[in-house]
């Protein structure tokens, strides 16, 4: 008997995802939200909602006794977990089952044997898996700890035993900065997993992220579905991912798929699964190249380009398997046509550190013809226009997903989709991506893990406005575009404005004489404004060719899009605004969060750069250092402690010359 009414125990992009395909397979879904997601579109769309707690993911999304509330009160008969929460947490696999609804993934049995990255690369060794040397044993002091670095040798990194999304990683070159390191990744997993153990791996130089989606039924049938590239990486976290992997041979892709098998079996694995090595890109891959890193008993974030390499609906394939059914393709009948890559949108400052960012979403525009079915440009979201972005949860927008016979076409797809990808709110990393997805390094297919930082002062460089920008901005805050008859004629001449515009810490005053059907001169030059039927504005500036904008004015802000570039103006009352002391020393929170760690007091004479603070936000740590050499005057937090955006937490002097 197939599956009636499907719960999904998540939220945003995936709990959007899962109801897509239920409401074509025809099962009815229920959508469980928590006081930050009253109004969030997976609300929207589910054909039942229920309430589960507050916002915070430890009292609703995380609370096992609300979910199981809410399968009871609801009857569903199955749970799809999604990614991330309690995706592969063995005990709500049981609960779920105890409330007589089957789970949408992997048995319990399965999940505890890859949960713990040490338990689960020791059966793996032993079932002939290949796996990167490393420590993972059970004595975590310290000193321990530290001797196996040094053992293994550096550079090393250092894992959350349960851990997931790069949370709870650190890579240490040095053995006098492993100590800190420790410290931040035990902090992590406890955080993020309830689990403050980890385990030490050799780092592989120049290494490659490569993992295999690999599926089984309750029949006993286990079939993979090729291989994905996940090297583009910040902190551990995947930014943009391709399938098939750059380099790949039909040769290693059977190795790699065997080997994922083997691992799949070894643990009775049922459902959608990833299997993810670690791959020496220092040359050609090779077989004797590839270590198992770990296993995701769960569907992946990066899941819609193996859909569009095959052609194959994942999620159809979960639901199918947990009500019964027989993988429908043997492994020869599985297909791989062409090449699909995918963008993760987030809001996040990138030129401030990639700080998360929050705010509504006063404009969301995607590329034309994108959504959740399968084509050359799909989007996957959580978030529609109007909806916030809030500070509790983990800040991704959407995933832009391209699909071409080449890499090439769908490398170009994916640029271009980002240049017509517009957010207006909270700040973005489209053009941060964009510019990777530009980067010849990645044109090429020599990825690896540590491209992104070692071009990352290139491709953070904050966007800096043109002169046609300021320009449209200034006709924008004024009113000018809009159709008006007899527009720009005065009887004593042609109309003259003043628009005091701010970008960054950039003031400038405009001057604009409306000059009619002749266009605009704004300042020194002469422009030519031509609004297109698709929202497109071409503007050419004395007498250059045309080139491309939109803008979107939102109350006191006007943005201007120029290909992947969002560049936020905001006009400034005439007068000026007071500017900062010079002496000002001041830190504050880049946004709301809680307070892990502080390392001075009153007194402590720092220097540049010192880190003082770590704080959570968003399911990640961040550490705020010092701005300039000084005497701290006062602390107003401790550890424990929850601040929102802009709160000042640490005063101090500055250092004065003798």
């Amino acid at each position: 008997m197939g599956i009636k009414k499907l719960l999904i125990a998540n939220r945003g992009e995936i709990a959007c995802r899962v109801i897509s395909t239920a409401r074509r397979m025809g099962i009815r879904t229920v959508a469980v939200y928590s006081d930050a997601d009253r109004d969030a579109q997976h609300v929207r769309m589910a054909d039942e909602p229920v309430y589960i707690g507050p916002s915070a993911a430890q009292e609703s999304y995380l609370n096992i006794d609300s979910l199981i509330a809410a399968i009871r009160l609801t009857g569903a008969d199955a749970v799809h977990p999604g990614y991330g929460f309690l995706s592969e947490n063995a005990a709500f696999v049981e609960a779920v089952e105890g409330a007589g609804a089957v789970f949408v993934g992997p048995p319990a049995s399965a999940i505890r044997a890859m949960g713990l990255k040490d338990a689960a690369k020791a059966s793996m060794a032993e079932a002939g898996v290949p796996v990167v040397p490393g420590y993972h044993g059970a004595d975590q002091s310290p000193e321990v700890l530290a001797h196996q670095a040094a053992e293994i040798g550096y550079p090393v990194m250092i894992k959350a035993r349960a851990g997931g999304g790069g949370k709870g990683m650190r890579h240490v070159t040095r053995p006098e900065d492993f100590l800190q390191a420790l410290e931040g990744a035990q902090r992590e997993g406890e955080a993020s997993f309830g689990d403050p153990s980890v385990l030490i791996e050799k780092f592989i130089t120049h290494p490659r992220h490569i993992e295999v989606q690999v599926f089984a039924d309750n029949q006993g049938n286990f079939v993979h579905l090729y291989e994905r590239d996940c090297s583009l990486q910040r902190r551990h976290q995947k930014v943009i991912e391709e399938a098939p992997a750059p380099g790949m041979t039909p040769e290693l892709r059977a190795h790699l798929g065997d080997i994922a098998l083997r691992a799949a079996r070894a643990v009775n694995y049922v459902g959608a699964g990833t299997v993810e090595f670690i791959v020496d890109g220092s040359g050609p891959l090779r077989a004797d190249g590839c270590w198992f890193m770990e296993m995701n008993t769960r569907l992946q974030v990066e899941h819609p380009v193996t859909e569009a390499i095959t052609g194959i609906d994942l999620v159809e394939w979960q639901l199918n398997v947990a009500a019964g059914l027989p993988l429908p393709l043997e492994q020869a009948d599985i297909p791989l046509s062409g090449h699909a890559m995918e963008a993760r949108i987030y809001a996040e400052d990138v030129p401030k550190g990639f700080l998360p960012a929050t705010g509504r979403c006063s404009q969301v525009a995607f590329p034309p013809g994108a959504s959740f079915a399968h084509g050359d440009i799909r989007i996957d979201s959580g978030v529609a226009q109007g909806d916030e972005i809030s500070a509790w949860y983990d800040p991704m927008i959407a995933k832009l997903i391209t699909h071409g016979d080449t890499r090439e076409a769908a490398l170009l797809r994916l640029t271009r989709a980002l240049e017509d990808t517009r957010i207006v709110g909270p700040t973005t990393n489209v053009t941060f991506l964009h510019q990777l997805a530009s980067l010849s390094a990645f044109e090429t297919g020599a990825v690896h893990t540590g491209l992104i930082e070692n071009h990352l002062d290139a491709l953070t460089q904050e966007s800096e406005p043109d002169a046609a920008s300021w320009a449209l901005a200034a006709l924008t805050m004024l009113d000018l575009l809009q159709a008006q008859p007899l527009r720009g004629w005065r009887a004593w001449g042609q109309a003259r404005y003043v628009c005091h515009l701010l970008h960054g810490d950039q003031s400038v005053e405009i001057g604009v004489t409306d000059a009619g059907e002749s266009g605009y001169i704004v300042d020194e030059s002469r422009y030519i404004v031509e609004m297109r039927d698709d929202a497109r504005i071409l503007v050419s500036q004395d007498g250059g060719p045309g080139r491309s904008y939109r803008v979107h004015r939102d109350k006191e802000t006007v943005t201007v899009f120029s290909q992947s570039k969002a560049l936020v103006f905001k006009q400034r009352a005439q007068g000026g605004q007071a500017e900062a002391a010079a002496g000002d020393a001041r830190i504050m929170a880049p946004m709301p969060g809680v307070i892990k760690a502080v390392s001075c007091t009153v007194g402590d004479h720092v220097e540049t750069g010192a880190p003082l603070i770590v704080m959570e936000a968003m399911k990640m740590e961040h550490t705020l250092l010092a701005p300039k050499d000084g005497v701290i005057s006062s602390v107003t937090v401790v550890p424990g402690a929850q601040v929102s955006d802009n709160a000042v937490l640490i005063e101090f002097e500055e250092t004065q010359d003798d």
